[in-house]
C-alpha cells in the first residue's frame, strides 16, 4: 500500500499536536506539521511527525510535496483578544487560509478546514462580533467556494471549547479550562467575566481527535460539528472546579451560547464520551495537574 502524507498546519499547538500524535499511529501516514510557533510549542513535539517551522501564507514555499490530505487548523483562535490582535487575525485566517486553499487547489488534495463555533452563536449573530468571529465565518464560504469553484474535496468541522491535555493555562491566551486548573494550583480566584451564564460545550480533547479523523477519512462538505451535548455556564464551570470566584466586567465578542450542530458527524459513528465534571475530578485527585493521555 502506498504511504500517505498528511500535512497539519497548526501542529505544534494543543489540538494539532494531539492530532498529530493520532495520525502518526497509522503505519500507513507519513505525518508533516506546518507552525508558526505564535501559539504551538516544540514541547507538544510528537515522535513520528516531521516539523516545519513558518507561516501558512508561506505554505507553497515551505512544503515541497504535494499532500494527500491537508488538516488546516493553523489560524488565530481567540475571540475577545482579536481585537487588539486583528493584523495577527488577517495574516493567519485570511492571508494564511487563502495560501492554504491555493496550494491545495494546485496539489489536488483534501481538506480539512477547522471552522469555529462561534459562527452558530445567538442564532448567527455572533458571526460578527469579533475580528475573529468574522475572520471564521468568512473561510467556511471561502472554502465552500473553493470547493465549487476548483472541485477541491473538502469538509469543514466546528469545535465546540475544547480541554485537555496541552491547552494553555497561562497568559493572554490561556482557555478558560486551563486557566482555572492554574489557578486552583496557585489557590487563586477564578475569573468569571459577566454577566457568567454564557453557555458553552466543553469538549475533551480525546473526542475532538476521534471525531477530526473520522470526519477528515469520510466526510464530505459543511457542517460537521464536534461538540458535547453538554452545555455548562461559566459560572457553573466555576463552581465545579470549588475556588473563590471573581466577577469580571462583561467583554466584546462574548457570546450566550451556540447552537452544536453534530448530527452529520454522529452520523459517521462519532460521540463525546468524556463529560467535563469527570475530568475536572481527575484534576482534584491529582492536585490540579493533568494526567497523562
Amino acid at each position: 500500500m502506498k504511504r500517505k502524507k498528511i500535512l497539519v498546519t497548526g501542529g505544534a499547538g494543543f489540538v494539532g499536536s494531539h492530532l498529530c500524535e493520532r495520525l502518526s499511529m497509522n503505519p500507513n501516514y507519513d505525518v508533516y506539521s506546518l507552525d508558526n510557533y505564535f501559539t504551538g510549542s516544540t514541547a507538544n513535539h510528537v515522535s513520528n511527525v516531521e516539523y516545519i517551522c513558518g507561516d501558512t501564507v508561506d505554505i507553497a514555499k515551505l512544503i515541497s510535496f504535494a499532500p494527500d490530505m491537508v488538516y488546516h487548523l493553523g489560524e488565530y483562535s481567540r475571540v475577545e483578544q482579536s481585537f487588539l490582535d486583528i493584523e495577527k487575525v488577517w495574516k493567519y485566517n485570511k492571508d494564511g487560509t487563502f495560501a492554504v486553499l491555493e496550494f491545495a487547489r494546485k496539489a489536488g488534495c483534501k481538506i480539512l478546514y477547522a471552522g469555529s463555533s462561534t459562527k452558530f452563536g445567538d442564532g448567527g449573530l455572533s458571526r460578527n462580533t469579533s475580528p475573529y468571529a468574522w475572520s471564521k465565518a468568512s473561510n467556511t464560504e471561502l472554502v465552500i467556494n473553493y470547493g465549487s469553484w476548483y472541485n477541491i474535496p473538502y469538509v469543514i468541522t466546528y469545535f465546540y471549547n475544547v480541554f485537555g491535555p496541552r491547552e494553555i493555562s497561562i497568559g493572554k491566551y490561556a482557555t478558560l479550562i486551563g486557566l482555572y486548573k492554574e489557578k486552583m494550583k496557585l489557590k487563586s480566584p477564578l475569573p468569571v467575566v459577566s454577566p457568567g451564564n454564557q453557555k458553552r460545550n466543553f469538549t475533551y480533547i480525546g473526542d475532538i481527535i476521534e471525531g477530526l479523523v473520522l470526519v477528515g477519512e469520510n466526510g464530505y462538505g459543511d457542517e460537521f460539528g464536534i461538540g458535547s451535548d453538554e452545555a455548562l455556564s461559566v459560572l457553573e464551570v466555576a463552581r465545579l472546579f470549588g475556588g473563590q470566584i471573581d466577577m469580571l466586567p462583561e467583554r466584546r465578542g462574548n457570546r450566550m451560547g451556540a447552537e452544536v450542530i453534530t448530527d452529520k458527524t454522529k452520523a459517521l459513528g462519532w460521540s463525546a464520551k468524556t463529560i467535563l465534571a469527570d475530568y475536572i475530578e481527575t484534576l482534584r485527585k491529582n492536585n490540579w495537574n493533568d494526567v497523562a493521555t
